[in-house]
């Protein structure tokens, strides 16, 4: 039961992770701000220094939930499927990344 606990927390990091990373980007911001992209300036490194943070913390949680051949396995899983799920979201419903930065 704590080992599943543990895998969603590992998975909204790592959905967080991604998310902070795509928005750290000049085309990503303006697309999700609704801005043109000549007036694009997000908050760059912070943006990636806490999207990097999430992406360790997460790994450190996965290692935490399991042993670590297994957890670098499922920790790898779980950021492919964050960027693939922001990468939908980006495509389809940019709006709903306005939730991972609300600024």
């Amino acid at each position: 039961m704590l080992e599943a606990l543990y895998l969603s927390v590992a998975a909204v990091l790592s959905l967080l992770g991604m998310s902070w990373l795509a928005l750290s980007m000049d085309v990503h911001w303006a697309q999700v701000k609704q801005i043109p992209l000549a007036e694009s300036r997000p908050p760059r490194v912070l943006l990636k220094v806490l999207g990097y943070l999430a992406l360790l913390v997460s790994l450190v949680v996965c290692m935490v939930a399991d042993r670590p051949s297994i957890a670098a396995l499922v920790w790898i899983m779980l950021m492919v499927g964050g960027a693939v799920a922001v990468a939908f979201a980006l495509a389809n419903r940019p709006g709903l990344l306005k939730l991972m930065w609300p600024a």
